[in-house]
């Protein structure tokens, strides 16, 4: 079920009025939003309820165990846990790449026999809801917080708003909202109104008409375009996956917001990053912040010399690629941004912040910025390339195949440039803008909202392809 569809629109109808009518009955609602939660992901296929119902009882019964202080088996059952956790990850998303990896192995070196290639259907957000579950039992293991009851747990890893395809939400920020009284005043509610707009639009008209217009055509078939195509086609992909995700994650924050619930921001203009360590706390917010505090800090972090911190800092972003999809791609893309992250520590620590300030002056920022940008959009070709011929084909292409490029229009130019402008508004735009909407009257703001997404909509394409992160 695709939030920019009747399909959702008709859903939510239904949850969102029932959800407020049983807000003073806390038990009541938590049923019911558990209920809903398991019919929309129900929607792609029933047999994965039990599936996630399935994590639930087995996080839930660790995390109970686990906060038994000064037991001595504390920690086999967190490893218990894990082995679980990552297990489901394994059986369903890296069986088939991983069975395919080793057969073509094997056939290289000579070697008779095949493992069986199984087909497996990947659930939608496995890897959001097994992330989830993992921070929970994780934290509770370290003592930062206390397990909470199966049913909070439950509507905490099912809560349908950011169910397939985040944020990643900690059960610390999700579980004490369970327990207080849920208002929704004038300026969250316009607050939701402006996200979901937002985010309809980024999806529905931005990444849809990039996807259509240069990307999907380009990345399908490069060795059939010029240099000013696979150029714009990068560029183009850069803004279509910032478009498709957060605009999911807006309105993710919009309708849980409307329900009473707020999530953690998981964006904040990460094409303005002055640089590759920049954009990271920028992009994909809660996913860093996961990989920070459950892979690079108990690997070690920074705390046992420079030659391990570059091996950790690589070893999280291969990981984090990893978990975006099973393929040599996305593990290239996680190199590719672990060694850039590892240089870039090194050239702070030769040069250090003050000479190199002596050298940029006041360009600096800007520079950064331009070069953080184009490093990028440089890992985003291995992330959207379907092997890793077409990665390699696309960037030895892209500098010296200049020809006719009818796909470059003024158009397609103004959308890539004006989404990039975006993202260099003044930190206060958006909460200027929303306190002039708020100050509007009720009526005029419902107007707005639905001549916008009446425009929307007629702008956009026919049909809503799936958000680029359902995948993964």
């Amino acid at each position: 079920m695709l939030f920019p569809t009747a399909a959702f629109a008709a859903f939510f109808a239904v949850v969102y009025p029932i959800c407020w009518l049983l807000r003073s009955r806390a038990r009541s609602w938590k049923v019911f939003v558990l209920g809903a939660s398991y019919v929309f992901y129900g929607f792609w296929d029933w047999r994965f309820v039990f599936l996630i119902a399935l994590s639930t009882l087995v996080n839930q019964g660790a995390a109970r165990m686990l906060a038994r202080e000064g037991w001595a088996y504390r920690r086999p059952v967190l490893i218990g846990a894990l082995v679980f956790n990552l297990g489901l990850l394994g059986a369903f998303k890296y069986y088939s790449f991983f069975v395919e990896s080793l057969n073509a192995s094997l056939r290289d070196l000579g070697m008779p026999g095949r493992l069986p290639l199984i087909e497996v259907l990947i659930p939608v957000g496995i890897s959001f809801f097994t992330f989830q579950a993992i921070s929970y039992v994780v934290d509770v293991y370290r003592g930062t917080l206390r397990p909470g009851r199966l049913l909070d747990f439950a509507v905490y890893l099912a809560f349908f708003p950011h169910l397939v395809a985040g944020p990643i939400v900690r059960a610390s920020e999700f579980l004490p909202q369970l327990d207080r009284p849920r208002t929704l005043d004038a300026d969250d509610a316009s607050r939701a109104a402006l996200l979901i707009g937002r985010g309809l639009f980024k999806k529905v008209v931005v990444s849809s008409f990039l996807s259509t217009a240069i990307v999907d055509p380009v990345f399908g078939v490069p060795e059939q375009h010029s240099s000013a195509e696979i150029l714009a086609a990068i560029y183009g992909y850069a803004v279509q996956i910032y478009a498709d995700f957060s605009g999911y994650t807006d309105m993710a924050i919009g309708i849980a917001l409307l329900l009473g619930i707020r999530f953690p921001q998981n964006f904040d203009r990460p094409y303005a990053a002055t640089s590759l360590q920049d954009f990271w706390r920028r992009w994909h917010m809660t996913l860093s912040r996961w990989l920070r505090d459950y892979v690079y800090i108990p690997l070690g972090g920074n705390r046992n010399g420079r030659r391990r911190t570059y091996l950790n800092l690589l070893l999280t972003m291969v990981l984090g690629g990893l978990w975006h999809g099973a393929a040599w791609t996305f593990v290239a893309w996680g190199f590719f941004h672990g060694i850039g992250l590892g240089v870039e520590r090194r050239v702070q620590e030769v040069r250090g912040g003050r000479a190199w300030a002596a050298v940029t002056g006041a360009w600096r920022p800007w520079m950064g910025r331009v070069l953080t940008f184009h490093l990028v959009c440089v890992g985003w070709v291995f992330f959207r390339a379907e092997s890793m011929t077409a990665a390699l084909t696309l960037l030895r292409r892209a500098p010296t195949e200049w020809g006719p490029a009818p796909l470059v229009t003024a158009g397609l130019v103004a959308v890539i440039a004006g989404a990039v402008a975006v993202q260099y508004l003044p930190d206060d735009f958006e909460k200027r803008l929303l306190g002039a909407f708020a100050r509007t009257p009720l009526v005029a703001q419902g107007a707005a909202l639905g001549a916008f997404i009446a425009v929307t909509y007629a702008l956009g394409p026919a049909g809503v392809p799936p958000f680029i992160y359902y995948q993964f």
